[in-house]
């Protein structure tokens, strides 16, 4: 019962911990910064929420299937897909068929990572800080660091376009992926197998489960959501930057954590994952108002993520008690 309890309290603490501080934030900004609640800036939360927020949720899955699951390979990921496409386009190669390639990509390069990592056995930590490193190598070796530009004006739409105060890619990609996802995980055997291999890897090889072809489909969904958030990049600037996936890795990690979901794996879902993405969006959207350095938003987000570990630890401590 005590157990019980400290575990409910933690969790708790860490949801209501995120309330707390998003509603002072908020306060904040409409004493400081009035002009933070106006449909154009909510239009702007949005905006800059969908890279984080496609990203995020396949980090989430990722961390979910446990076995010290963590995909910090996404930014490259981001930035490396988004080349591709812009690069078919710049060749003529049709809108539709860039798109595919470039969102093919992202899954072949989150199929490496799963491959290394179930194959060779190797730690997803240094699996996909290796990838990281090499994605990016590779995108920056492809361009001299200069951005591929003008791409079609057309091909703006996607990323440029809003429906009343809702940009269009929020509405045709991250809603419905959020839906499919959600569903998926707690409606179908697939996302009980999901569970499974992150609450007990020995347990979930016992009764049969592909524990191995789980953890590297994971990892695949992971680089075509990178890749879509390239996508999304691409079409909203009308071009790719060889840097556009920089820290995407760590915001993604610490939304995953601070939503709720146990850096051990088996535990948490997606809607409190969005919901840090939502906090963190509107922090950086309203600090930047505020004319707050950058630096210090990043630092605020290493903190985050710090005390994420801390009260994950705690509560996995009084969870074995």
């Amino acid at each position: 019962m005590v157990g019980n309890a400290m575990i409910s309290a933690f969790k708790q603490i860490r949801f209501g911990g995120l309330l707390v501080l998003w509603l002072v934030a908020l306060l904040i900004f409409a004493v400081f910064a009035p002009a933070f609640f106006t449909p154009a800036n909510f239009n702007s939360v949005l905006q800059f929420s969908t890279l984080l927020a496609l990203v995020t949720l396949g980090q989430t899955l990722v961390v979910l299937t446990g076995g010290g699951g963590i995909d910090l390979s996404v930014g490259g990921i981001v930035s490396l897909s988004g080349l591709v496409i812009a690069s078919l386009m710049k060749a003529e190669v049709p809108v539709l068929i860039a798109a595919l390639a470039g969102i093919l990509s992202g899954g072949l390069l989150g199929s490496i990572n799963g491959f290394i990592i179930t194959r060779l056995r190797l730690l997803p930590l240094i699996v996909t800080l290796g990838t990281y490193y090499a994605y990016n190598g590779l995108a920056l070796a492809l361009t001299g660091g200069a951005p591929i530009s003008g791409l079609p004006v057309s091909f703006g739409s996607l990323g440029q376009q809003s429906i009343l105060a809702f940009p269009l890619h929020t509405l045709v990609l991250v809603a419905p992926i959020f839906l499919v996802l959600q569903f998926t995980l707690n409606q179908t055997p697939l996302g009980r197998w999901v569970y499974a291999v992150g609450s007990n890897e020995k347990a979930a090889r016992l009764v049969g489960l592909p524990v191995a072809m789980i953890r590297l489909g994971v990892y695949s969904l992971s680089g075509v959501l990178a890749a879509l958030a390239g996508l999304v990049a691409d079409s909203w600037l009308l071009s790719a930057r060889p840097n556009i996936g920089d820290n995407l890795e760590l915001l993604s990690l610490t939304a995953t954590l601070l939503g709720g979901t146990s850096i051990f794996g088996g535990s948490g879902g997606l809607g409190g994952s969005l919901a840090a993405v939502l906090f963190f969006t509107s922090l950086q959207v309203g600090l930047q108002m505020l004319n707050v350095n950058s630096i210090w938003q990043l630092g605020l987000v290493g903190i985050f993520l710090i005390v994420s570990v801390l009260l994950d630890r705690m509560i996995r401590t009084a969870e074995t008690k």
